[in-house]
């Protein structure tokens, strides 16, 4: 006989006023999405006056739309509605829009769960102060949702370092125990216990995560990963390329592709071999991706026609493919003294897209007419197969032009080096007119041993040759953005921001105290900055000013939005002349082939939509090869002046801080640091205002780029860090430093409260 169904029990009279209480679960839903800085539990029972037992009803009801994934609990046991972000979030920083302002996205969002991942439009300022977060930053931000849409602002709450999640040092195996010697300057020597260790050698460079440490004593670390052996002659290159997390491997994927492609062929393409074109490089260039000719213009007195032809990435590696996906990867190529990371894989950089003397290659060309002036007045793009019909050095071609050829280059000289320099003059008055950002800034150069050991350091001369291909370069940038532009094609420009108004009123407070004015923000322009520096040019304050001037400046990024390039006095402009080792001149050569119809490989309506992105990308890849590559310097230095030590250097000041001195070497332009303790036996006062600590008691005060002898007592191969000590004694100073803050007490130039800091190191007061 079958059971009979039990009666449905029936709601008690309280339990029916319970249920009657607790909202709707639309309601809750609403709640939710329209109060995200009050949306805990508790938040919503006080919103809706729910207490004791009806409670649990609520919480019932918000445990079925956590299960349904309408809403998510999130850390704190917050609450939010699935697809939206919580008050507070993590958010990188990945480029900027039209205006300039910064766009970032959240680090934790599921797009497979909540779809797109949203734009989060960044504040810039915070109480009337610039924040410092930047392209490629991480955040913690207060995130805030532009009502019921999908787009949000956020406010900077602070800068989030970089996690590190593993550390990298040396071995070091001696009396005291196993030691981990960091490669990192910021981090101290770790301990290593001997069952930690694994099979490891003293001097091996390893990966290690830190363990539990005690209380005192040194912090303890077990080994994760060996790369290699310090004492290889590639160790400080290596030390950077896995400290930066520079990928630096091609997957096999990769090298097959490259492998598999045949040369191209002429096809549709210009026939530009019999022009001739010349390549100038430095003298141990692996790759040559530009070359370049001139001949004056036969319709226009004192005219040129310069042609610049560069290398055609775009028709080997396709959109989508393995090559191009490790590419958009690398974003760049690394260049270090010792070895080259490229972006492409050999095959391609140094093979079929390198325009090698004497032999075809395909090309995007640019043909550009001159006035006698200078002045750019029309220019047309062709894609083609050219010849190289001279490789040469920049040393080589300027020996020629000052009338020492050789036996290569004599041949060359009437037909097309004397052309190429004429037509580099005529340009060169263009340039003038413009007035560009003319900063001095000096490169230093490593030459090594065989061993891989640095045999010196030098600052090779700044050519004419060097500023010949420099220019012919910037005018084929910006030929593309003003054909781009006209054909109204999507595309990322290379972007220089004027001086930010906190960086401007810094440098207009330091210039007075010299009686130097400086432009107002709003007509300021390069040449207002080319004013100043020609005013202290041969005086002793010009390196104390160009570092000043050089340090107010934006830094150059890329952008899929045109904000103008201020260093160069240029409106529109785009890096499109090397493509071998920038991803971002590869986008440019696609965006040139799809919009004038030149064939095959022109840029794709994915990457089109995905500019942003792409930008935000390169810029980091680009910051991140810029590091690499002046850790590495500083590494090789360090251990070539570490059996120096005791010896004494003359060099300047280039940085000053609360906490000490940062001085840069004549020689080897080696930078090391001075802490405060190491200056003298007096409190010091740190003037942010003029660059320089000052002795409370004597006056003296050291500024930046003073020039000083010091003492190295310190140098730390391994982290490319050096210490030295003071030995000059400071200048006569002006007296205590002013406050750029106006107060009734004091003034407009009445003296704030100086933040003091003694010989010792001990601070006396803030």
């Amino acid at each position: 006989m079958a059971k009979k169904t039990p009666p449905k029990k029936k709601l008690s009279k309280v339990a029916k006023r319970a249920a009657a209480k607790v909202p709707s679960r639309e309601k809750i839903l609403k709640f939710v999405a329209e109060n995200p800085q009050r949306n805990s539990k508790r938040d919503i029972s006080k919103a809706f006056n729910i207490k004791g037992a009806d409670k649990i009803h609520l919480k019932a009801i918000l445990r079925e739309l956590i299960d349904e994934g309408k809403i998510i609990e999130r850390r704190g046991k917050r609450l939010s509605q699935a697809g939206q972000l919580p008050p507070v979030t993590v958010v990188d920083v990945l480029t900027r829009d039209r205006n300039g302002g910064l766009l970032g996205k959240p680090v934790d969002w599921d797009e497979a769960k909540n779809g797109k991942s949203p734009v989060i439009e960044i504040s810039t300022k915070t109480r009337g102060k610039e924040q410092v977060a930047g392209v490629g930053n991480r955040i913690l931000a207060k995130v805030f949702r532009l009502g019921s849409s999908d787009r949000y602002t956020a406010k900077v709450i602070k800068i989030l370092p970089k996690q590190e999640t593993q550390m990298l040092g040396v071995i070091r195996v001696g009396e005291r125990g196993i030691r981990l010697e960091s490669a990192v300057r910021r981090q101290g020597e770790m301990e290593i216990p001997p069952d930690l260790l694994g099979d490891v050698q003293d001097g091996d460079l390893v990966t290690v995560e830190t363990i539990r440490s005690p209380k005192h004593g040194l912090k303890r670390a077990k080994v994760t990963g060996v790369i290699g052996s310090y004492k290889t002659e590639k160790a400080a290159s290596i030390i950077a390329i896995h400290a930066n997390e520079i990928p630096h491997v091609f997957p096999e994927s990769v090298i097959h592709e490259s492998e598999a492609i045949k040369p191209v062929s002429q096809g549709k393409r210009e026939d530009w071999r019999d022009i001739p074109l010349i390549t100038i490089d430095p003298a141990d260039a692996k790759d040559h991706d530009d070359a370049i000719q001139a001949e004056p213009d036969p319709d226009v007195t004192g005219g040129h026609i310069v042609r610049v032809a560069i290398a055609d990435v775009s028709a080997y590696i396709k959109s989508g493919s393995a090559m191009d996906t490790e590419a958009l990867l690398r974003g760049n190529s690394v260049y270090f003294p010792d070895r080259v990371v490229p972006m492409l894989p050999e095959r391609i950089s140094n093979d079929l897209c390198s325009l090698r003397e004497g032999e075809d290659r395909p090309a995007l060309a640019v043909q550009m007419y001159f006035d006698a002036d200078g002045r750019k007045t029309k220019h047309t793009f062709h894609r083609v197969l050219m010849r190289n019909h001279g490789n040469l050095a920049y040393p080589r071609y300027q020996a020629a032009i000052d009338g020492k050829p050789d036996e290569k280059t004599k041949p060359l000289i009437k037909d097309v080096l004397e052309p190429l320099y004429e037509a580099y003059k005529c340009m060169t008055r263009g340039r003038n007119n413009r007035q560009p950002l003319e900063l001095d800034l000096p490169e230093r150069k490593i030459i090594l041993k065989e061993d891989g050991t640095v045999d010196r350091v030098l600052v090779p001369e700044r050519l004419d040759a060097h500023k010949l291909v420099e220019e012919c370069m910037i005018q084929a940038n910006v030929c593309a953005a003003e054909t781009l532009e006209r054909k109204k094609q999507a595309l990322i420009y290379r972007v220089h921001e004027p001086p930010s108004l906190d960086k401007l009123e810094k440098l207009r407070e330091f210039l007075s105290s010299l009686e130097i004015s400086l432009a107002k923000p709003g007509n300021l322009q390069a040449m207002h900055f080319n004013q100043i520096l020609s005013k202290v040019r041969g005086t002793e304050n010009e390196e104390l000013v160009s570092q000043v001037v050089l340090r107010s400046q934006s830094q150059a990024v890329y952008a899929a939005e045109n904000q103008g390039h201020f260093g160069l006095q240029l409106s529109r402009y785009v890096h499109f002349t090397s493509p071998i080792r920038r991803y971002a001149d590869l986008i440019v050569h696609r965006a040139l082939v799809g919009s004038l119809g030149l064939g095959e490989g022109g840029i794709t309506p994915h990457e089109e939509a995905t500019l942003d992105d792409i930008a935000a990308g390169i810029c980091i890849t680009e910051r991140r090869a810029m590091q690499a590559e002046r850790e590495t310097i500083d590494r090789l230095i360090a251990g070539f002046l570490s059996e120096q030590i005791g010896a004494t250097f003359h060099g300047r000041i280039n940085g000053v801080t609360k906490a000490g001195l940062f001085v840069t070497l004549d020689d080897t332009g080696a930078d090391g640091f001075i802490p405060i303790s190491m200056l003298g036996d007096e409190y010091f006062i740190f003037d942010d205002a003029i660059h320089a600590v000052i002795g409370e008691t004597s006056r003296q005060q050291y500024q930046m780029g003073q020039r000083v002898e010091v003492k190295l007592v310190e140098a730390a191969p391994v982290a490319g860090a050096l210490r030295f000590e003071m030995i000059s004694e400071g200048v006569e100073g002006n007296g205590l430093p002013r406050s750029r803050n106006t107060n009734k007490r004091n003034g407009p130039r009445g003296r704030h409260k100086p933040r003091t800091y003694r010989g010792s190191g001990r601070r006396k007061r803030h």
